[in-house]
């Protein structure tokens, strides 16, 4: 018996610039960080010839092919998992929530299966076959942000180059910034659950298309990600916090469908009552609000008096690990 703690992320810059029908033609950038939010996988050898598998459903099935949750189903696929094991997944946060469920959620299992297995594997390694399986086998439109910052944990720069390789580089900040990083960024739950997929299928086909305005949205947001990097290394997060504005910008120009009007009055609200910039955290109309506040108990007393859910967080410098074995 094993147990496996893998983060979740917000993404702090160029998100969006990760997608291959991107970074392929033009390299991409983004800084992501992992928080103390996570999927918890757990996994057991059993003396029957079967899968059982426990998550917000229960399984109990005599072949690979007849798992229902897609990334249950290819990881044992392509790991060629015999019958024989149990695993159970519980999380902190729910699914579809733009904090990179789905590609945590495929490193913890792979972190898992490897570990009882007693196979080593890098986290790049882990990150690369998280992303395999759900960029190439199950050809969902996704970036490989998720997967990478799960298996590496922190706060970290990935440079996703046109070859498919990926450079990760930490972000060089002081323990003073990221204090104050943890300080001030506060992140707001809208009570919407929605999958990626749309919005981001979306974006891949255009960009795959060559559409010019989404090309340049998107060159302009990887910019953005790098000054970001370069405001936090010199410690100048109000700064950051206004970027942060300016990238919610790019983001919504992406597609009509990225916000709707109670996020832009939540927006407008937590702008006029401490917040320097935020954006919504993932592809867009659901999931969290992030904001960098100068003033977070006034910004956390507004948007909770307005109905939102704040979610308190600090930042994961572990990745995925083993929690637990027996």
């Amino acid at each position: 018996m094993l147990i496996t703690r893998t983060p979740l992320r917000i993404s702090i810059g160029g998100g969006g610039t990760d997608l291959p029908s991107f970074y392929r033609r033009r390299s991409g950038f983004v800084i992501s960080a992992a928080i103390n939010k996570y999927v918890f996988l757990g996994v057991n050898r059993t003396f029957t010839q079967e899968y059982m598998l426990k998550y917000s459903q229960q399984e109990r099935v005599a072949t690979i092919p007849e798992i229902k949750h897609a990334l249950f189903r290819e990881v044992f696929r392509e790991r060629n998992t015999p019958p024989g094991i149990e695993v159970m997944s519980m999380a902190d946060i729910p699914a579809g929530t733009g904090l990179g469920s789905s590609g945590t959620f495929t490193v913890g299992l792979l972190r898992a299966l490897n570990a009882i297995d007693r196979r080593h594997v890098t986290a790049g390694q882990l990150a690369e076959d998280a992303a395999h399986v759900e960029i190439d086998v199950l050809g969902e439109p996704v970036g490989k942000q998720d997967q990478y910052i799960a298996a590496y944990g922190g706060l970290t720069c990935f440079e996703f180059h046109p070859d498919d390789r990926v450079t990760a580089t930490p972000l060089a900040i002081s323990e003073d910034t990221l204090h104050d990083l943890e300080e001030h960024l506060l992140l707001f739950f809208t009570g919407f659950a929605r999958p990626a997929s749309a919005i981001l299928g979306d974006q891949h086909t255009r960009t795959n298309d060559g559409d010019q305005a989404m090309l340049d949205n998107l060159e302009r947001t990887k910019d953005l990600g790098l000054r970001i990097r370069d405001v936090l290394e010199a410690g100048k997060t109000e700064e950051f916090g206004e970027l942060m504005n300016e990238h919610w910008q790019r983001k919504r120009a992406r597609s009509s469908g990225m916000s709707n009007p109670d996020i832009d009055r939540w927006y407008d609200k937590a702008i006029a009552n401490g917040a320097v910039g935020g954006k919504l955290v993932g592809a867009g109309t659901g999931g969290f609000l992030m904001f960098y506040a100068t003033d977070a108990p006034r910004l956390r007393a507004a948007l909770t008096a307005d109905g939102l859910q704040e979610t308190r967080f600090s930042f994961d410098l572990d990745g995925s690990i083993v929690l637990f074995r027996d």
